[in-house]
């Protein structure tokens, strides 16, 4: 698989005719460095789409057999499918760890948040996929999982409706889909946080 730094010659090409065709000239000198400064950002801001940079999940045994809500927060920045501009925000995300089970590092949720928004997405399948894939590092042996992801989309904002670009998604699964106190405490768990 071909990888955003392994492109960059192609990025820094087509950098260049988009700058052209917008009526810029790529000789000026503000712009003359604009296509290696993309692609190198680019390397950084799509690092999604390399495997080799996905996180490392470290899991441990849940010696104290806790079944507790765990709960987490903190921003996110991604970037629209549809219109390749930036859409960024806040992210909750909870789980209950089943009571002989693994935990999580809680450092590896941002983590994989982060790996994970470093492609072209949907704010819909952005949660999704941070939810399987912290699913599978425990071995989908979870009682549950959620996640709550709001956002501002520049694509909304800045061109087109331009208005207020705010959006919220969430992700259920297990105990969180199925049983509403749980859902209600993770909800008061986002409440208590603001």
């Amino acid at each position: 698989m071909e990888t955003v730094a392994s492109n960059a010659k192609d990025i820094e090409s087509a950098v260049k005719t988009l700058l052209n065709a917008i009526g810029e000239d790529t000789n000026r000198e503000g712009l003359v460095e604009t296509p290696q400064r993309i692609a190198r950002m680019y390397q950084e801001l799509f690092r999604g789409y390399d495997p080799k940079q996905a996180p490392k999940i470290t899991t441990f045994a849940n010696d104290m057999h806790s079944t507790d809500i765990v709960f987490d927060t903190g921003d996110y920045y991604s970037m629209c499918e549809h219109h390749m501009m930036p859409f960024f925000g806040k992210y909750y995300f909870a789980y209950i760890p089943s009571e002989n089970g693994r935990i999580l590092g809680i450092s590896k949720i941002a983590r994989v948040v982060a790996y994970c928004s470093a492609r072209l997405q949907l704010q819909e399948r952005l949660a999704r996929n941070i939810v399987e894939m912290l699913a599978n590092a425990l071995g989908n042996n979870v009682q549950g999982m959620a996640i709550v992801m709001k956002g501002t989309h520049l694509c909304k904002t800045m061109r087109g409706a331009k208005s207020n670009g705010h959006m919220t998604v969430s992700y259920l699964s297990g105990a969180f889909k199925d049983d509403p106190t749980v859902r209600m405490e993770f909800y008061k768990l986002i409440d208590q946080s603001k």
